[in-house]
C-alpha cells in the first residue's frame, strides 16, 4: 500500500467566532483545516486541525527542495507521497526533519500532526482495528466529559448556561477565555455563580486564558481569589513557554494547574513535566505531534504520575481521536467537549457523538471510528 495524494482542505462555515453576549451558546469555528491522505488501496484517512488552515495547507503543499537527501524546507506532501502509511514511526521523523528550518512548532507541526492522525486512521482500517488498540488496548469503553465552553459576561448568564448543561447530561463543565481577566472582581463573581449552579457533586474547570499576560504571582493570585469554589483545575495562567513561572505557580498552590494544548513533541513536553512540575498535561492531538507523539507523552506522563487531559476542542473528528487517546491511558479523567453548535464542530461527522449518563463512548470501528461526512465538505469547502 502506497501514499498516492496528501491534501489539506479548507471549511469555512458562515458568521464569524465570537464571544457570548448572554447565555446563549458561542458559535463554533470560522475556519478550519481537513486533512485527507489517500492510497492506492483506496483507503482513506482524515483528520480536522485547529490552526489556521492556510498556512497549514501551504506547508504541506509546498514542492520539494532538494534532490540531494538534504530534506530541510521540504512540503510535508511531497516526503510521503509513494510510502507506505503504515510506517508510522519512521513517517512522522521524515516530515519533522524535512520541515525542520520552517517547522519544530506552529502550523508546519500542526499540519504534521493531523497528517499523523491520518496515517493512523488508515492503518486502523487496513488492520480492521480501531485506534486505541493499535496504540497498545482498551482500558475503558467510555470516558467522563465535560462540556467545553465560553465564559458568560455576567454572573446570571453564567447560571443559566451552567443549567442547561447540567440538562444536557453533563457532570462536569469548563469555562474559559471570553471576558475572563478582564475585570478580577468580575472574575470572582462569575466562577462562584458557576459553582452555585452546578452544586458541590459537578466538576467545575477554569480556563483562564493565556493571552490575559500574567507574572507568576499575579497568577497565584488569581487561583487563590477562585479556590474556595473548587475549580478540578485552572488551566493556561500564564504564557505556554512561561515554564519556570508554571513552576512557581504549581508549588504555590493547591488547585490542580493544567496546560500543553498550545505545546508539541515528546521534548516541550517533557519542559511541562520536568520544568514547569504542571499536574495536568493537555496536548491536543492536532497539535502535539499526533498519536506518534500522544503516545509517548502518555508514558511520559505515567512515568512521572501526572494526569493527561487532552485538549480537543475542534470537532467530534478530534473528540473521537481524543477518546481513543483516553481509552489506552491507564488512568483517564476527562474527555473535553465543545458544545458550540457550528455546522464544523457539529456536522463533521455522519453520527455526531452522544453524551450518554454524562459520558461519551469510545468508537470501536475500525480507524478512527467515525465517517466524515463529505455532504459537509462540499457545503463548506472554500480551498
Amino acid at each position: 500500500m502506497k501514499i498516492t495524494n496528501v491534501e489539506v482542505l479548507v471549511l469555512k462555515s458562515p458568521g464569524l467566532y465570537a464571544r457570548p453576549t448572554d447565555a446563549e451558546e458561542p458559535p463554533g469555528p470560522t475556519l478550519m483545516g481537513l486533512v485527507r491522505v489517500s492510497t492506492d488501496a483506496g483507503i482513506t484517512g482524515y483528520s480536522d486541525m485547529e490552526t489556521s488552515a492556510p498556512v497549514a495547507k501551504a506547508a504541506v503543499e509546498a514542492p520539494r527542495w532538494s534532490e540531494a537527501g538534504m530534506e530541510f524546507f521540504e512540503g510535508l506532501a511531497s516526503l510521503l507521497v509513494g510510502e507506505n502509511p503504515l510506517e508510522v514511526e519512521r513517517l512522522w521523523y521524515k516530515m519533522y526533519r524535512g520541515s525542520i528550518y520552517y517547522g519544530r512548532r506552529g502550523a508546519a507541526i500542526q499540519a504534521l500532526s493531523a497528517i499523523d492522525i491520518a496515517l493512523w486512521d488508515i492503518m486502523g482500517k487496513f488492520y480492521g482495528q480501531p485506534v486505541h488498540m493499535l496504540l497498545g488496548g482498551k482500558w475503558r469503553d467510555r470516558v467522563r466529559a465535560y462540556a467545553s465552553t465560553l465564559f458568560r459576561p455576567t454572573p446570571e448568564a453564567m447560571r443559566e448556561a451552567a443549567r442547561r448543561y447540567l440538562d444536557q447530561g453533563f457532570t462536569a463543565v469548563k469555562f474559559g477565555w471570553g471576558v475572563f481577566g478582564e475585570d478580577p472582581w468580575r472574575d470572582v463573581q462569575l466562577v462562584e455563580a458557576a459553582r452555585a449552579a452546578l452544586g458541590d457533586r459537578n466538576d467545575l474547570l477554569v480556563d483562564t486564558g493565556w493571552f490575559i499576560e500574567r507574572t507568576p504571582k499575579q497568577a497565584i493570585q488569581v487561583i487563590r481569589s477562585i479556590e474556595a469554589f473548587k475549580p478540578f483545575f485552572v488551566e493556561e495562567i500564564l504564557h505556554p513557554e512561561d515554564y519556570d513561572g508554571y513552576r512557581q505557580v504549581a508549588e504555590a498552590v493547591d488547585t490542580l494547574i493544567a496546560c500543553g494544548e498550545q505545546e508539541a513533541t515528546e521534548w516541550g513536553f517533557r519542559e511541562l513535566i520536568e520544568r514547569a512540575h504542571v499536574d495536568v498535561l493537555q496536548p491536543d492531538l492536532t497539535r502535539c505531534g499526533g498519536f506518534t507523539a500522544a503516545r509517548k507523552i502518555v508514558h511520559m506522563a505515567e512515568t512521572a504520575n501526572v494526569l493527561v487531559i487532552p485538549h480537543s476542542w475542534s470537532s467530534d473528528l478530534l473528540t473521537a481521536a481524543s477518546l481513543h487517546l483516553n481509552a489506552f491511558q491507564r488512568r483517564a479523567v476527562f474527555v473535553e467537549f465543545n458544545t458550540s453548535q457550528g455546522p464544523l464542530s457539529r456536522a463533521m461527522v455522519k453520527e455526531p457523538l452522544k453524551l450518554e449518563d454524562g459520558y461519551l463512548r469510545v468508537p470501536t470501528s475500525p480507524g478512527l471510528g467515525v465517517d466524515v461526512d463529505e455532504r459537509t465538505i462540499e457545503q463548506y469547502r472554500i480551498a
